[in-house]
Order: structure tokens, then sequence, then C-alpha cells
């Protein structure tokens, strides 16, 4: 005899993505830098989603690959098979580079003793740090490394970042394309063109289309973000809806506080739902005693100290029910920009903080 089946065991917080939004926010970034893209889907695709977003993204026309920054995003993304190139942008381990050569992926290189250890099948771009001071070969290093990646045949792109290409003031990532492009009018010829992609979202929607680029590479912009001085360059949706359910309704009578620390008193009898999703699936503690959210459609806030796995909204008048969905941050109304700012922090690290106990839904809008 076989057992009962178990009973469907229902999401407590769910992030919506919006492939429609996503679509678009490709479409018209590839059109302001003048070149394909190469998607970040680092950081769990920004929060987003790895596979959701991968999968998302990959037939899009304007897509040239997807980039990530660990070996083990790599492996995860070239065993999708999506059809699309997989760059890794940042260094793996000596041990690590033959596995990923064997699936395809992209590898960074920035010096003379990588490429030489490269197998003979490999694929490389050649990172250049041209003052961001993190990874990549100096440009007077540079130039060494690439030409001996192209007489072994192994150089199809070359890569730097922008430190401040986001900042009202660019004059330095004028600076770091001056020193790239030295780079780069110093290679050899290669038999097919060299994939040069430097542009970071804040580049792409400061400087458009830049000389000899064969790619961008915005990440948070494709995403749906953009500095407040550069909202005006291309339209942008966020990608992410965050809910989650209502788990219990009570009322918090006059003169009761609600949460740790007692930070909120109620000055009248409250109708109070408590929300499953907290601190511990991304939302941030810091935004206690400002953040809000949408119930039924309207703002409501959110009632003393955020919990790892819960908050309380105050949601007195409202026609609730227990497994409602509430509404943490959308593209109107509450935004992750708006979250942000209460938990003072930026777009950047909300987004990547949304944890594996929400559960990703893929849709049309969001």
């Amino acid at each position: 005899m076989r057992p009962a089946p178990s009973p469907p065991l229902a999401a407590r917080a769910r992030a919506l993505v919006g492939g429609e939004a996503l679509a678009s926010n490709l479409h018209a970034l590839s059109a302001r830098a003048g070149a394909p893209l190469l998607l970040p889907v680092k950081a769990n695709a920004y929060g987003h989603g790895l596979s959701e977003v991968a999968r998302l993204a990959a037939p899009h026309p304007d897509l040239w690959g997807l980039a990530v920054a660990t070996p083990q995003e790599a492996a995860a993304l070239a065993a999708l098979r999506l059809g699309r190139p997989v760059v890794l942008l940042t260094p793996p381990m000596p041990q690590e580079v033959a596995p990923l050569a064997d699936l395809g992926v992209r590898l960074p290189v920035a010096s003379l003793a990588e490429a030489e250890a490269l197998p003979s099948h490999a694929r490389a771009h050649l990172k250049v740090d041209t003052g961001m001071n993190r990874l990549g070969a100096r440009p007077e290093d540079a130039v060494a490394v690439g030409r001996r990646l192209a007489q072994r045949g192994l150089l199809e792109g070359v890569y730097t970042h922008f430190a401040t290409a986001d900042e009202p003031d660019p004059s330095f990532a004028h600076e770091q394309l001056r020193r790239f492009q030295g780079v780069l009018s110093a290679l050899p010829e290669t038999p097919a063109p060299l994939l040069v992609h430097a542009a970071n979202g804040g580049a792409v929607l400061s400087f458009g289309a830049l000389p000899g680029m064969g790619l961008a590479r915005p990440g948070l912009a494709a995403y749906g973000f953009a500095p407040a001085h550069l909202r005006h360059a291309v339209p942008l949706t966020p990608v992410m809806t965050l809910q989650a359910r209502i788990t219990h309704l009570h009322t918090a009578r006059a003169g009761e506080t609600v949460s740790y620390g007692a930070l909120w008193r109620a000055a009248q009898d409250t109708w109070v739902a408590t929300v499953g999703l907290g601190y511990g699936d991304g939302y941030p503690r810091g935004a206690t005693g400002q953040a809000q959210v949408l119930v039924a459609g309207e703002r409501r806030p959110v009632l003393g100290r955020i919990c790892m796995d819960q908050l309380m909204v105050d949601v007195t008048g409202l026609d609730v029910q227990l497994g409602d969905w509430v509404t943490l941050w959308t593209s109107q109304g509450v935004t992750v920009t708006d979250v942000a700012a209460w938990g003072g922090t930026v777009e950047y690290e909300v987004l990547t903080g949304v944890g594996e106990r929400v559960e990703r839904v893929v849709g049309r809008g969001v």
C-alpha cells in the first residue's frame, strides 16, 4: 500500500521575477551601449535566481553571454546548457582551471604564469587593471600577457572595470578608458576580432557607446536600477517583486508593545499581521522604525524591530486573512530603493541578500 502523498507546503515568501521587465531592460541597455550584452548573473543573479534569470535571458537577441564571479556559479551555468558563453570574471584556483576549460568557461588571465598554465583548448579573457586595484594586470604588464595568449591562440577577449562610472564626476573613468585603449592598441591582431568589454551599468548609462567595445557588461542596471543622476538615460524597470504571507493575525491592545526591545507601543488597539519574512531572508534589520509594506494595495508601517524570520505590520481596518500576500517591494509604491534607504545601505546589498528560503517565481511581469 502506497503512503498517502504529503500535503503541499506553501512558501512563506516569494520573489516574483518579471521576464518582460528583464527583456525590456536588456534591449534598452544594449541599444544605449551599441553592443551585445555580457550579462552578470553572479551572486544568484543579484538575488533574482541564477537559473531563473539565465533561462529568461538566454534567448534574448541582445545577449552574447553570461558572466559570473565564482567557479561554482560557472559550473552551474554550464550545466544548464543554454547555448550562451559563460565568462568567469574572477581568478580560479590553479586546480580549477582545467575542469572549467573542459566546461567551455571563458577564463580570466592576468599574468604570464596564468597564460602558460592554460590548457590548449581554453579561451581566455585578459583582465587589465586600469585603476580599480582589485584584479588584473597593470597596463604595462598586460600587453605581454595578451601577446602570449595570442601566440597560443587562446585570446578571445580583453576587459577592465570602471571604479567611478556611476558617479556624478566620471573623470577617473575617462582616465581608465584611456589606459585601457592604450593596452588594446598594443595587442596583436587575432584571427577573430577580440571581444572587448569594460562598460558596467554606470558606464553604459553615463557614456553610451564606447569606441572599440564589442560587448557591454551592465549588472544592477539590467535588473532595473540606476543612480538618481542617471535614471533619465534609459527607461529601466525593476525585475523583482518580493512578497511574504501573513502567518498570524492578532490584536495588540493599547499600551502593549510589539517585537524585540519593546520599541513600538500601541497607542490604541491595533490589528497586527505577522508576516513570514525577516532579516534571515534578506530584509534589512536596519530598516526597523522606518519600513513600510504594501497590504491590499495600501502602504502600512512595520511595527517594532524586524525579526530574523518575521516582521509585524499594522493592518487595522483592512480585510486580510491568513495566507494573504504582503508586498515588501515592487516597481512602484514601495521599491528596493526605499528599502535600501531605510536600511542605510544600497540596492545591491538588499537584492543579493534575498535568501534561499524565498521561492523564485518567474512571470511575464511583476
